[in-house]
């Protein structure tokens, strides 16, 4: 709905109009014929700080417009006024562009940041927020905190096949540096069988298949 994403872009400016057009009525007749545009103007500015522009984040991100996306997060000048459920996804995209630039510590602190708001639509997002910080954590060597945040993606679940196959990769690779090459490969077939398609997935996935099958267990 282009007209809704045109509409999200300019609510503060058309709220600061309205604003201004219901002062300049008050002033010309009295407070009763303005009342109607301060109504909209106070709906149009307190949506612009309590929503967001979120929807147009998410769709320059589905587009792969990173600098887009960046953008329009750069506009929320004041997230803490954002509602709480809102506010948790603004951070988790806030932690995803981190992570595009490279800022792993940046990331990993905006992620902890939208699990900790709570709420329904933070439920949703637990487990992909978690796979993330799992691997954020193996990155910088931290393997058994990372190994615990993936188990803990994987119960709170994972959205689609992608995410899954990336969780058991993870924990594959984990027990293989452990030695536990039964575990390893166990995660490896499960990994498998969500027939992943993402070209660095299925990378991976070849990768492990040259020796996996040499490991005893």
């Amino acid at each position: 709905m282009k007209w809704l994403n045109i509409l999200i872009k300019y609510r503060l400016w058309l709220g600061i109009v309205f604003l201004a057009l219901a002062i300049f009525t008050q002033i010309q007749t009295s407070f009763w014929p303005s009342f109607i545009l301060y109504f909209i103007a106070v709906i149009a500015i307190a949506g612009h700080f309590l929503f967001g522009p979120m929807r147009l984040i998410q769709g320059y991100m589905e587009d792969g417009d990173i600098e887009g996306a960046k953008k329009v997060v750069n506009s929320i000048w004041f997230p803490a006024l954002l509602i709480k459920p809102v506010r948790s996804v603004y951070y988790t995209i806030k932690g995803n562009l981190a992570m595009v630039d490279q800022d792993y510590a940046g990331a990993e602190e905006l992620m902890k940041k939208s699990l900790s708001l709570g709420g329904t639509m933070t439920k949703q997002a637990e487990g992909p927020n978690k796979l993330q910080l799992g691997m954020l954590c193996i990155q910088r060597g931290d393997m058994k905190q990372g190994e615990s945040y993936i188990r803990q993606a994987i119960r709170a679940g994972l959205p689609d096949s992608e995410n899954n196959a990336a969780a058991y990769l993870q924990l594959c690779s984990i027990m293989m540096n452990k030695r536990e090459f039964r575990a390893a490969k166990d995660y490896f077939r499960k990994a498998k069988s969500f027939k992943p398609t993402t070209p660095q997935i299925v990378d991976q996935i070849k990768q492990i298949e040259k020796y996996i099958g040499r490991m005893p267990g």
